[in-house]
């Protein structure tokens, strides 16, 4: 019987640079069984005793990959560097595996292009994507920020003044902005779920979700 996608926690990570690298250490970490996977000896051995399984393979031989059991796996990440052929041969092979969760790494947008086209569930822009994240944090009032598809954001930011001792609800910055406040984090507390009844106090800050340039335009107001 096949295993729930769910609850199956193993991952192929394949390509052992930075990225991929840290991001295999990071699953091992949260407890995922991880076969890490690189062309390049001296760097498997590396992470031989990091993750579950290291092996030195060519990602686009396809008996290799069937070989280590790839084909199983609920979950692959493609992260090789600066070789495209094989970043985009490799997609295609795990692509035709079957696998319900493939990510794979764009060295630019042209190539995550083409490895949407070739089928990749999720594309990873790590440089772009990190440094369009530092940009906002930057040159904005935001203190964190994340994005997500069809340019919609979660944002942490200070509570405007507009809003300092009033009911969510009657404070409409929804109607506003555009944006809803979906949680709230007071000092010395965690973060709570914001509701219309919730008061904001000054020092309190906001969990803020909204298309891109709505956070933006209210994050300039705290």
């Amino acid at each position: 019987m096949a295993r729930n996608n769910n609850t199956d926690n193993r991952a192929v990570i394949i390509g052992l640079g930075r990225f991929g690298g840290s991001l295999a250490q990071a699953l091992m970490e949260q407890g995922t069984e991880v076969l890490a996977i690189d062309a390049r000896e001296k760097v498997v051995q590396q992470y031989a005793d990091v993750v579950t399984h290291a092996a030195v393979a060519d990602s686009t031989d396809i008996d290799a990959l069937r070989q280590l059991g790839v084909h199983r796996s609920p979950r692959a990440v493609v992260s090789i560097g600066a070789d495209l052929e094989a970043s985009i041969l490799t997609t295609s092979v795990l692509v035709d595996f079957g696998i319900p969760n493939i990510w794979a790494k764009g060295l630019s947008r042209q190539h995550a292009k083409i490895l949407d086209r070739v089928g990749a569930h999720h594309l990873v822009l790590p440089e772009h994507d990190m440094g369009e994240r530092v940009a906002h944090l930057v040159m904005g009032r935001m203190l964190d920020y994340i994005e997500f598809e069809d340019d919609y954001t979660l944002v942490k930011t200070a509570a405007p003044a507009e809003a300092v001792g009033r009911p969510l609800g009657d404070s409409q910055l929804r109607t506003r902005y555009g944006i809803t406040v979906v949680s709230i984090k007071r000092r010395g507390e965690g973060f709570t779920y914001a509701t219309a009844d919730t008061i904001v106090r000054p020092d309190d800050l906001l969990i803020v979700a909204g298309k891109s340039h709505d956070t933006e335009r209210f994050a300039e107001t705290t």
